[in-house]
């Protein structure tokens, strides 16, 4: 669970509400990764902006963004693996490099903007979640 400031989540219900609940018209116009934190720009498809201070501005730290990466198996294949000591083989996950690693060095460019576009999914996930949870307790 991705830890959300207050504040944040009314602007994200801003957000939500200025494209009518329509999850896809919300666009990630740029992004940036350092050691501690992923930042992404969001806005409307519909309505873009003349600059990124315009946009609505989400800082995810990296660590967060690494599990999701890794949860959503993004940094891994299913693949067949031999025992090392019973030479039999069996199905399994193969990670093809710790996940911020996979990243930065070995995901191609569409598959690191399905990396992004996994965090903005799981952040407005567990925003609406967590909120319809709340109405309903």
């Amino acid at each position: 669970m991705i830890k959300i400031a207050q504040k944040l989540k009314d602007q994200l219900w801003w957000l939500i509400i200025s494209v009518d609940y329509d999850y896809s018209r919300i666009a990630i116009a740029d992004h940036d990764l350092n050691d501690d934190t992923l930042t992404l720009w969001l806005e409307d498809k519909q309505d873009y902006k003349n600059s990124l201070d315009e946009c609505l501005q989400v800082d995810i730290k990296a660590r967060e963004f690494a599990k999701i990466i890794k949860a959503d198996g993004l940094n891994s294949y299913e693949g067949n693996k031999m025992h090392p000591t019973k030479n039999f083989v069996y199905k399994a996950r193969i990670e093809i490099n710790a996940p911020l690693k996979w990243y930065q060095d070995d995901a191609a460019i569409i598959e690191q903007q399905w990396a992004r576009e996994c965090v903005l999914k799981t952040i407005l996930t567990q925003l609406v979640e967590t909120e319809a949870a709340r109405i309903y307790d």
